[in-house]
Parts: C-alpha cells; sequence; structure tokens
C-alpha cells in the first residue's frame, strides 16, 4: 500500500566503494571495473514518484554498465495479487518494490527473494527496519525512502479561522469537525476510490490501542485476542464509522482520489485528512505556494497524556531468487544504499520521516508539517503500526474499511470481517496458535 520522498551529502570515496563490494564478489572485483553489459528489470507501485529511482538507475548504467527497465503494477490490494500471481507463476521482476512488515510476510518471501544478511551493505541498515523485512532469520530488504507517519493533515489556515486547537483527544477532533462542518466546509476527507485510503483511521490508531492494551500485538498474532473481543482495538473501526454518521466526508468520498483529496485540503474546501507523511513530498511538488499551510497531528485517543504517533517502515527493494544475474542486482542494491545513490534518490525531495540508513545527513528544507512530528519523536510517544509488531495484516482490510467508512456495515460488522480475513492469512502463513 500506504509507500514516500527525500536528500543528502557524498561521503563515499572509489575506494571505500570499492572496498565495501568486493567482498560481494567471488571474483574480489570492484564493481568500478564491472563491464559486462547486464539489465535488470524493476517492479514498482504505479502510483510512487519515479524520478528519484530513475536518476539513481541512470548512474548505475553510466558507473557500472547495468540497465534499469522499468516496469509498474497496480497499488492496494490489486497490486498485492499481481505480486502473489508473479511470484507464483515465475513471472517476477529481477527487483522488486514492494512494502515491508505484515504484506512482505503474506507472500512466503523466503521462498522468492534473496538472503542479503551477509552483504556488507546491510550494516549500515538500522535495526528496526532490518526486523520488518526479516524471514525465517534472513533480512531479505533494503529500505526504499524514510520511515512514514501515519495520522491527520489539515489546513492550518482554515483552523486558525475558525479559532480551532490541534485536537489531543478524539473528543476533541469531533467537536473540532462540527465546527468546521458547521462553517460549511467538508471536515473530514475522504478518497475511497483509492482504496488504500480507507484503512488510514484504523491503521493510524494503532498507538491508541497499544496504549491501552500493550500486549495487543503479540497477543493478536497468537491468536489470544481479536479486534472484536478487544475494546481498543474494536474503537478503531467505530472511529472509522463515526466519521461517517456525522456527516464530515465530502459528498463524493467514494468517486474522488488521493489527488482530489490533497487539493481539498490545499483549497481550504475540506480540511482534515487522514493520511500518511509520505504525501507530503507530493503536495510540496504540486503546491509548491501552498504546501506550508498544511500541518500535521497524531490520530488522539481518550487520554491527551498518552497522545502519540503511530509510524510505519520504509518499503523496501528485493532481488528475485530467479534473477539472472544476482551480481549485478547485488551491487545495484550496494550503490543505491551508499551515500552518493541515497543522495541521488532523494535529490530535490524532502524528508517526511526518519532514514533506515546510519551515516547519512538529514536535509535542512525540513516540510512544516513534518516539524509537528518531530516533538513526537522527540519525546518517545510513538508505536510502529500494528502490520510491523505482527506478521498479520488480512489482504482485504481496504475493501472492508470501505463498507464500514460508507455505512454499509457496523463497526462490529467489519471488525468481524477483518479478524476472519486474519484467521485465513494465519491460517496460510501457518502460525502457533490457529
Amino acid at each position: 500500500m500506504l509507500t514516500i520522498k527525500k536528500i543528502l551529502l557524498f561521503i563515499s570515496s572509489v575506494l571505500l566503494l570499492s572496498a565495501i563490494l568486493a567482498g560481494c564478489s567471488r571474483n574480489n572485483r570492484s564493481i568500478s571495473t564491472h563491464s559486462k553489459e547486464v539489465t535488470l528489470t524493476l517492479l514498482i507501485d504505479n502510483q510512487a514518484d519515479q524520478t528519484g529511482i530513475r536518476a539513481v538507475a541512470a548512474n548505475i548504467e553510466k558507473k557500472f554498465h547495468i540497465k534499469t527497465e522499468i516496469e509498474t503494477r497496480p497499488s492496494g490490494v490489486e497490486g498485492h495479487q499481481v505480486m502473489k500471481t508473479r511470484l507464483a507463476t515465475g513471472d517476477m521482476a529481477d527487483l522488486v518494490i514492494y512494502n515491508s512488515g505484515s504484506l512482505l510476510q503474506s507472500l512466503n518471501p523466503g521462498e522468492y527473494f534473496v538472503d542479503l544478511s551477509n552483504e556488507p551493505f546491510m550494516e549500515k541498515i538500522l535495526g528496526p527496519f532490518k526486523k520488518s523485512v526479516t524471514v525465517n532469520g534472513k533480512v531479505i530488504g533494503l529500505p526504499i525512502g524514510s520511515a512514514i507517519a501515519g495520522g491527520w493533515l489539515y489546513n492550518k489556515k482554515v483552523y486558525k479561522q475558525l479559532g480551532l486547537s490541534v485536537p489531543r483527544t478524539w473528543d476533541e477532533l469531533i467537536a473540532n469537525s462540527e465546527k468546521i462542518k458547521a462553517a460549511g466546509k467538508t471536515a473530514v476527507i475522504g478518497t475511497y476510490r483509492d482504496d488504500w485510503t480507507s484503512q488510514l483511521i484504523v491503521l493510524v490508531d494503532n498507538h491508541n490501542v497499544v496504549s491501552e492494551s500493550p500486549t495487543f500485538p503479540a497477543d493478536f498474532s497468537a491468536n489470544k485476542a481479536k479486534f472484536t473481543t478487544t475494546p481498543a482495538a474494536l474503537r478503531s473501526f467505530e472511529k472509522l464509522a463515526e466519521v461517517y454518521k456525522k456527516g464530515f466526508l465530502n459528498k463524493d468520498f467514494r468517486s474522488a482520489d488521493n489527488k482530489d483529496g490533497l487539493k481539498m485540503l490545499i483549497d481550504g474546501t475540506g480540511v482534515q485528512y487522514p493520511m500518511l507523511s509520505a504525501m507530503l513530498t507530493t503536495m510540496k511538488k504540486n503546491y509548491p505556494d501552498q504546501y506550508k499551510d498544511i500541518g500535521f497531528f497524531a490520530q488522539p485517543g481518550n487520554d491527551p497524556d498518552k497522545n502519540g504517533l503511530t509510524v510505519f517502515m520504509p518499503a523496501a527493494i528485493y532481488i528475485n531468487k530467479n534473477t539472472q544475474d544476482i551480481e549485478a542486482a547485488k551491487k545495484w542494491l550496494a550503490y543505491f544504499v551508499s551515500s552518493e545513490g541515497v543522495k541521488t534518490f532523494l535529490d530535490e525531495k524532502s524528508l517526511v520521516g526518519p532514514l533506515a540508513i546510519k551515516g547519512i545527513n538529514v536535509p535542512n528544507n525540513t516540510i512544516p508539517a513534518v516539524k509537528d512530528m518531530l516533538p513526537y519523536f522527540n519525546e518517545g510517544k510513538t508505536t510502529p503500526a500494528l502490520e510491523y509488531l505482527s506478521p498479520l495484516k488480512g489482504p482485504n482490510l481496504p475493501q472492508i474499511t470501505i463498507k464500514v467508512g460508507s455505512g454499509q456495515i457496523s463497526a462490529k460488522a467489519g471488525a468481524e470481517l477483518y479478524d476472519k480475513d486474519v484467521e485465513k492469512q494465519a491460517k496460510q502463513l501457518g502460525l502457533k496458535g490457529w
């Protein structure tokens, strides 16, 4: 799904780069002397910004004579099915960009992707990220982009006009929304044409769930707790249902897409948008004169003292085991996480969260909405999204949240459907207790 964008400094010299990569080659050859003409295919989400990837690919072709052909796949549930089908049929690209965490686990990734655990470049990757791409003790992916915050984007100008303050409880958020609605504006932007956006109120509530039920992720994974039987978790679905019931959504929420939602937010016709911070770079690019009017706050729970942020790990890039040139693919990845590679990928982009790569200097041109997130990180008030604390994330969640978020079924019915979706996945994964 949720995918993301950034910047930096050159640190690597040719000697250092050669030394790092020498360990990757059985012939002990430097990557800079690679002269064999190789073409690698790379699969990416069709909604992702390809600018950085194409810049990296261009450098790799110049330096190492490795060409990159980019293929695209759909996003959301459809994209997940495309991944499963292409892997199962052996029709997968050489390099694959996809989620880390539970959606990765559901692909039986150990069977399809190359073990990178002992590659020299893995030493610069942060531990929390490695956990999100570890299968049977083997690390199989490298981070692409930065970690992402999940919460609510809001129009600061409209908030000021209406005399609103950033909410620290759910009741305060509802009160703000009532005032926005009374002013004739859309209080909560819905963009369900892009199904993945319908999940966000449920997903970004995980900090609140864990604050109230600290053992929920482990119990959920072990079939000892469910959304329907855990009040704090069920509340996530209830919040989604409440937004619809109170008439806070735009009239075209079923047909509007993410692009429409961002425009509404910028224009101030829509005032609050449950969203991932990754969208801030798109907003900055498309609305260079207005993006500074947008702020960010974490989805609140019941207790203002426990107010905190749900965080998503970066997506990752993987090597298909069936590639005809694994060494070239490893060289591609080694360059990608080098200082030069990261700088190239993030050129002209702004970070929307911390990087998962050590030794990289972050840029100074931080988007204002990102500054709103920093206190949560600085005060330690962050919790990983559930999909990074559990191998389980039912693939049909977007379809279920669309039904709940449009009033087709109740919050309880949605939670029941999701529990069944998760049960099916857990049995497919062969987890204990299921």
